[in-house]
């Protein structure tokens, strides 16, 4: 049987192209992308980052062996201090303090997305959970592995690019791959395709989250 892994990503693999492709992340490889798109982007990417971090928090309490909860667990702390200390960088270079981060709402693509993977990491059984964690970490690691390939020298956004196409990143993503095609090697068809179906939505809303960062986007109403 095919990793599961590998299936998914060949079953959405057009939405990775438009991903890479898309405006935000060429822009951000030529260096070209205004502070504004990035300065919106950083703060709801740190928003976001708590989000995820309760959903690895709650992956980890479902895992079933010590070692996956360790992982998990590690995982949930690298997303809430270490990423986070990358966007510290970022928010003292423009002036963002504690307090205007926490009066900025989350815009529309990361509220949803983070209530997406609440619901799925509350109500859903920890394979399904794994497969909607899982286009964070590797499509950020594609995208980081693409954008250095191509990246423009003396990029103001360089301290991103590396650390999203760094080795230890690439080491994290690697086991976040291992732990969700265990996770569904012995899963049924049913929850095979329960699992598909979180990883396009993840997929779909990590394409949401750049545009919507692009278009600076806020709440109409």
């Amino acid at each position: 049987m095919t990793a599961f892994s590998a299936h998914a990503w060949a079953r959405n693999a057009d939405a990775y192209e438009a991903i890479r492709t898309m405006p935000f992340n060429a822009e951000l490889a030529a260096g070209t992308l205004s502070p504004a798109r990035f300065v919106h982007y950083i703060v709801q990417d740190a928003h976001y980052l708590i989000g995820f971090g309760r959903a690895l928090a709650l992956a980890a309490a479902k895992a079933p062996d010590p070692d996956r909860i360790v992982q998990f667990a590690r995982a949930a702390e690298t997303a809430i201090v270490v990423e986070r200390s990358l966007h510290g960088g970022f928010f003292r270079d423009h002036g963002i303090d504690a307090r205007t981060f926490a009066q900025t709402p989350l815009s529309p693509a990361c509220d949803h997305y983070v209530s997406s993977l609440m619901a799925t990491a509350y109500g859903e059984p920890y394979e399904v959970v794994l497969a909607a964690l899982l286009p964070c970490f590797w499509i950020y690691a594609e995208v980081g592995t693409d954008i250095l390939s191509r990246a423009a020298s003396a990029n103001p956004y360089q301290a991103w690019i590396d650390t999203y196409a760094g080795e230890e990143f690439a080491t994290a993503v690697a086991q976040m791959i291992a732990a969700t095609d265990e996770a569904a090697a012995d899963a049924s068809p049913s929850l095979r395709e329960r699992m598909h179906r979180a990883f396009t939505r993840a997929t779909q809303l990590e394409w949401m989250f750049w545009d919507g960062a692009y278009r600076e986007a806020r709440w109409p109403v």
